[in-house]
């Protein structure tokens, strides 16, 4: 994987420190965004994809060490935590909970840049896992989706075979059922790209999945367009 295909979170709720590091990075070859807060993180994190967060430990509310333990939970993401010079307790304690590293404020910004790409050759090097895929099974409407074989069961039991992008788009509705999504994070989501101008790849995929979903694919009632926003899943899934 190219530097250009990782995508990296800022977490710091210095503007100050945020913005000019998010603005290095993009300019040494990385995708990046920022975030002020956890809170901000955790919303940016519901649509987008991250290959590494860039953590700040001492933040106004939910602090870097429980944000931090919440990644830690929820998955396996990379993350680099940015420490005052007199915080050894935070640095220990990140560590422990799972902190791929550290730098020191202040920081040589390309020392942090070494380090970030240190953990991602380490990473990218490790055996690849194997998808999390989720519940075994989600019911939706008439419809199970079968996590174990990747494919749609209809009501009467018939299978419907879903192709690997039709498969991860379905999932990422289904895990943000009532959420709108705008196609440059679906894209995010499904492949970890950005979407180029006139990309039509997410438009395409929803229309794949909209004939084999839909008792009318012309009025979709599962998939449903926002106009000028994106997607939005309008169903409730049940895991069974």
């Amino acid at each position: 994987m190219s530097e250009k295909s990782f995508h990296l979170l800022v977490v710091d709720d210095a503007r100050e420190i945020r913005d000019p590091l998010v603005k290095y990075l993009q300019n040494n070859g990385y995708r990046a965004m920022g975030a002020e807060s956890a809170g901000a993180a955790r919303k940016l994190l519901r649509t987008r994809a991250f290959d590494l967060v860039v953590l700040d430990v001492l933040m106004p509310g939910e602090d870097g060490l429980s944000f931090c333990r919440y990644l830690r939970e929820s998955g396996d993401i990379p993350v680099l935590f940015l420490t005052a010079k007199s915080d050894e307790v935070d640095r220990i304690v990140g560590i422990e909970l799972g902190a791929d590293d550290y730098v020191i404020k202040p920081f040589n910004p390309r020392e942090l840049l070494a380090r970030i790409g240190a953990i991602l050759r380490r990473v990218t090097a490790m055996p690849l896992r194997q998808e999390s895929a989720g519940p075994p099974r989600v019911q939706f409407g008439r419809w199970v989706l079968d996590n174990v074989r990747r494919e749609l069961v209809n009501e009467r039991g018939a299978g419907v075979a879903l192709s690997t992008g039709e498969y991860k788009l379905l999932c990422a509705l289904i895990e943000r059922p009532n959420l709108t999504l705008r196609r440059e994070e679906l894209l995010d989501l499904i492949s970890g790209r950005e979407a180029q101008a006139y990309d039509r790849a997410v438009d395409n995929a929803v229309m794949r999945l909209r004939r084999k979903l839909e008792d009318d694919p012309r009025h979709p009632k599962l998939i449903q367009t926002v106009w000028g926003g994106g997607y939005v899943f309008a169903a409730e899934p049940v895991t069974l």
